[in-house]
């Protein structure tokens, strides 16, 4: 960031009075512009013992597959965004069951959630977001060609045990 969005002024990198990290501070108005962690929210949506699965039509991994899932928006619940996305990309209206897990991805300041979903029928089709939408039954996931991490450890924490007792809290060094 170079320019305050408020005045136009020269933005600089420092710790403001009364705060412990450096912010984006604006020379000119004194805005502090703060950067926090994006939100990435999704679900684990099974049919009949299988789990829908969404092959990337966008980078980053573009052609790997992933759990339909994607960025909160303003205005809008954890649980919002995750039907929104599962519509988005990949066409189906399912019902959210629970929190199942949530990934910090320090690295590159995201927040993965997802919920487990049942499917309510075999209705699903590739989105604008999605090459191809599909059920697989657990020994058929694709596990060499997920797109990220945190689908591949949701969905073995997932298949150890689909309804645990707890949500499943994780950090992440790396993600694919």
């Amino acid at each position: 960031m170079k320019y305050c969005s408020v005045c136009a002024g020269h933005i600089e990198l420092k710790i403001p009075e009364g705060d412990s990290r450096p912010r984006h501070v604006c020379e000119q108005c004194g805005t502090i512009h703060y950067q926090n962690p994006r939100i990435v929210a999704g679900t684990l949506p099974t049919y009949q013992g299988k789990i829908l699965l969404c092959k990337r039509a966008i980078e980053p991994r573009m052609g790997y597959w992933t759990l339909p899932a994607g960025f909160m928006e303003n205005g809008e619940s954890t649980e919002q965004a995750a039907l929104r996305e599962t519509w988005e990309e990949a066409l189906a209206k399912v019902e959210i069951q629970q929190l199942f897990s949530m990934i910090s991805v320090v690295h590159i300041d995201q927040v993965h959630i997802f919920y487990t979903a049942v499917l309510p029928t075999a209705e699903f089709s590739s989105g604008p977001e999605s090459l191809e939408v599909a059920l697989f039954a657990p020994e058929d996931i694709p596990w060499d060609e997920l797109a990220f991490s945190t689908v591949e450890k949701s969905l073995r924490l997932f298949l150890e045990n689909p309804t645990p007792a707890r949500v499943h809290t994780l950090e992440v060094n790396r993600n694919r």
